[in-house]
């Protein structure tokens, strides 16, 4: 299939998504018959749920998508594994842990997302911090450094739980299982991916040459280490911006940059665009089944994520091994 082509249905997929993810929900109402009755007879309630209740979540579930797809792309290129996850250098643990602080004492709303912004640009610091040595940091001290961090922050989530009372606890574990019942507005997560879009494409060539080594690209003269800095910096702010607006929701950033690689080629020219998509598209109609599944009951997102991430994983390591 012709790259150029392949875009242009994950394009008109990703729209169809956010189409579907305005269009129903748990209300009972028929999708053509909440769009007459918002935009031909201009009821209040039902303008309310289209404009002001869904079309902002579905943005979200999109943005978040989209930022957790770049950051596991940038994430595999900066420890030159396809398998690498946005989550593995603890940013998301770090998040999760200011995130359950911010609700033990009582805080709801805005304060659990500065809180949980916060922590994951604290793990952030402090895996840098820990795996920069004398002669700066590799790609595998960084890895060791932030499993570590992350295994500290999954002990300090499993006890913050083991002491909570039982009320806050289901919402607890609603966040950390990833959920967009409670996000707010997109704007920082799409201003967040709008930013890094560009910028990515704009350097698919050097992100090309990076991932073949640092030898490789010290050879052809680009600036190995600023580079590094740049890639690790810009994946654990998408990760942040997406943990902090819908918690965690995983094997998104695993799964599709992989995916993409393995039908599109390996070239971040086209890769960047289409795991933006793809990553989108997956979350946004996550939401849907999770909103509609078992309505007026939601699901979390994050658990049906991993419920299409891992079998998508297990094929992909069997095919791997097979062309191998």
């Amino acid at each position: 299939m012709p790259r150029t082509l392949a875009l242009l249905l994950l394009a008109l997929l990703a729209f169809a998504a956010l189409g579907a993810s305005v269009s129903f929900g748990s209300t009972g109402t028929g999708p053509l018959e909440l769009w007459q009755r918002a935009l031909v007879d201009h009821e209040p309630i039902a303008r309310a749920i289209l404009f002001d209740l869904r079309l902002p979540r579905a943005a979200t579930a999109f943005a978040t998508g989209a930022a957790l797809a770049l950051a596991g792309l940038l994430m595999q290129v900066l420890l030159r594994n396809p398998l690498a996850d946005p989550y593995v250098l603890g940013v998301s643990g770090g998040a999760a842990v200011a995130a359950l602080g911010a609700m033990l004492a009582g805080l709801a709303g805005l304060w659990i997302d500065v809180g949980a912004a916060t922590g994951a640009l604290g793990a952030m610091w402090l895996v840098f911090a820990l795996a920069h040595g004398p002669g700066g940091w590799t790609p595998s001290r960084l890895l060791l450094t932030g499993i570590v961090v992350a295994a500290g922050c999954s002990a300090a989530v499993s006890l913050m739980l083991a002491l909570a009372d039982e009320g806050p606890v289901r919402g607890m574990l609603f966040w950390l299982m990833g959920d967009l019942g409670h996000a707010g507005m997109p704007w920082l997560a799409l201003g967040t991916v709008a930013l890094a879009a560009p910028l990515c494409i704009a350097l698919s060539r050097p992100l090309d040459v990076l991932a073949r080594g640092d030898l490789q690209a010290s050879i052809v003269g680009l600036p190995v280490k600023p580079l590094r800095t740049g890639v690790y910096v810009g994946a654990s702010l998408l990760t942040a911006v997406a943990v902090t607006t819908a918690g965690s929701i995983g094997f998104v950033g695993l799964v599709t940059p992989h995916l993409v690689r393995l039908a599109l080629g390996s070239s971040h020219r086209i890769v960047v665009p289409a795991s933006l998509l793809a990553g989108g598209t997956l979350v946004t109609l996550a939401d849907v089944v999770a909103r509609t599944a078992v309505a007026p009951r939601q699901l979390p997102v994050g658990a049906l994520t991993a419920l299409v991430g891992v079998p998508l994983f297990l094929i992909l390591m069997r095919r791997e091994r097979r062309v191998g």
